[in-house]
C-alpha cells in the first residue's frame, strides 16, 4: 500500500433548510462582521442573495457583493474580487453558487490575503499562508468544491486552466442545503451530475486512489447513478435532489484526497479554448477515457460497474467494463449531453494543441494507465468521430 494523508479541514453542514441557518453558524468562523459575498447574476436573480444579505444585516453583519462571476472562472474577475475584498477588509467571503463560484472564492481569499494574481499560486501547496476562512454553499450537486482544497481558474491570455491545490484554501464551513437546487434547470442539472460522477470515477481508479477514498467514492457512485436520471427527468423530485446533494459532497471528499485524470485533463482544455461547460466536457470523454484505462485496472472498473447496479457477479471483469462504457454513452445521451463533434466551436485543427494542454495538466500522470500526447489526440478524434451521444 502506498502511504497517504487524509485530512478534512471542512466542516460540513447537511440539512434541508441549513441555508436559512447561516447567520448562526457565523459565530463559529469569525467574530468579524464584514461579509464578502462571492455570486454570479444567475443566483443573485433567483433571490438567494438578497436573502442571504437580509438575513445577515439582521444580524448585524455587514455585507458585500460580489457578483462578476462566469462559468469557468477568469483569472481577470477573480484579481478585482481580491482587489475588493482586500478593500473591503473582508472578515469571511462566502461563496453562494455552484462550482465556478466556490473555485473563484478560494482564488480571491488567496488574493485578499497574499496579493498577486491566481497564476501565482498555481500548482501544489503554493500559497504562502493562511487565507481568509471561507463558508461554501453550494447551489448545484455537481463539484464538491465545498470540501476540496483545489481551484481552477481560467487564463484568459494563454485560454488554459490552471489549478491551486492547497489544504490552506479548503473552505472552513460547507453548508449544504439540497433545497437551493430544487429549481435547478434540467441541462445543468445533467452537466453537474455528471461532473461529479466522474469525480467519483476518477478518485477510485487513479493512480493517486487508497483505500479511505476508494470507500467514498463508491458510496459517492451509490447516491449519484440511480438518482441522476430520477432528478434530470423531475426536478421536484427531492428525495433524488438530496442524494445527489451528498453523492457529489462525498465525492468531492474523494477526489480531493485522491486526483482527478485524464477525462478531467482533456475536459479541462477544451473549457479553457472553448470555455465549454465543465461538466459536459467531462461527459463526453468519460466512456473513452475509461474504455483506454479498462485493461490497466480491469478490477476497479468492474467494481464500479457492480456496484452501480449495471453488471452482475457472474459477468467477467471485461464484460462488466464493456457494460460500464456502454452505460456511461446512454446514460450522457438520455441526459441529452451534446456530442463532441456537435458544439460549432470545435475544429480538429486545434485537436494537436490541446491534445498538448491535455498531456500539460497536473493531472495527467494520475491517470490509471500512462498515456501520451499522442493518445490524447487520437482520443479526441475518437470523441470527434462518435455519433452516440446526440
Amino acid at each position: 500500500m502506498n502511504p497517504f494523508d487524509f485530512h478534512l479541514p471542512t466542516k460540513i453542514k447537511i440539512a434541508v433548510g441549513s441555508f436559512n441557518e447561516t447567520v448562526n453558524y457565523m459565530a463559529e468562523i469569525t467574530q468579524g462582521k464584514k461579509v464578502f459575498i462571492v455570486t454570479d447574476p444567475g443566483i443573485e436573480r433567483i433571490g438567494f442573495v438578497n436573502q442571504l444579505v437580509d438575513d445577515l444585516v439582521k444580524g448585524d453583519f455587514s455585507p458585500y457583493i460580489f457578483n462578476k462571476v462566469q462559468p469557468n472562472p477568469r483569472d481577470i474577475d477573480c484579481i478585482q474580487g481580491g482587489l475588493e475584498a482586500k478593500s473591503f477588509e473582508a472578515d469571511v467571503i462566502i461563496a453562494l453558487g455552484g462550482g465556478s463560484v466556490i473555485d473563484a472564492a478560494k482564488a480571491i481569499a488567496i488574493l485578499q490575503t497574499s496579493g498577486g494574481i491566481p497564476q501565482d499560486y498555481a500548482g501544489r501547496n503554493n500559497v504562502p499562508k493562511d487565507v481568509t476562512p471561507i463558508i461554501a454553499i453550494p447551489t448545484t450537486a455537481g463539484t464538491g468544491a465545498e470540501v476540496t482544497r483545489s481551484s481552477v481558474i481560467t487564463d484568459t491570455t494563454k485560454r488554459i486552466k490552471l489549478t491551486i491545490k492547497d489544504v490552506k484554501i479548503a473552505p472552513t464551513l460547507a453548508i449544504i442545503d439540497p433545497e437551493l437546487t430544487y429549481a435547478l434547470p434540467a441541462p445543468l442539472t445533467a452537466s453537474t451530475g455528471m461532473d461529479a460522477l466522474v469525480h467519483a470515477i476518477e478518485a477510485y481508479t487513479c493512480k493517486l486512489s487508497n483505500p479511505i477514498a476508494d470507500g467514498l467514492a463508491l458510496q459517492a457512485m451509490k447516491y449519484i447513478y440511480p438518482n441522476l436520471r430520477r432528478a434530470f427527468e423531475n426536478g421536484h423530485d427531492k428525495e433524488a435532489r438530496e442524494q445527489l446533494m451528498i453523492g457529489s459532497t462525498i465525492a468531492g471528499m474523494a477526489f480531493s484526497h485522491a486526483d482527478v485524470a485524464s477525462v478531467h485533463c482533456m475536459a479541462e482544455a477544451i473549457g479553457g479554448l472553448y470555455d465549454t461547460p465543465h461538466g459536459i466536457a467531462n461527459s463526453m470523454f468519460l466512456p473513452y477515457i475509461i474504455e483506454f484505462n479498462a485493461h490497466s485496472s480491469i478490477e476497479k472498473h468492474a467494481n464500479i460497474a457492480r456496484a452501480i447496479g449495471i453488471s452482475t457477479l457472474v459477468q467477467s471483469d471485461e464484460e462488466a467494463t464493456m457494460a460500464l462504457v456502454d452505460e456511461m454513452k446512454k446514460l450522457a445521451s438520455d441526459l441529452s449531453i451534446p456530442s463532441f463533434s456537435s458544439l460549432p466551436e470545435v475544429n480538429p485543427n486545434d485537436f494537436d494543441y490541446l491534445a498538448e494542454s491535455s498531456y500539460q495538466n497536473g493531472s495527467t500522470p494520475s491517470n490509471a494507465r500512462e498515456i501520451s500526447k499522442n493518445d490524447y489526440l487520437q482520443l479526441f478524434h475518437k470523441a470527434y468521430k462518435s455519433t452516440v451521444f446526440r
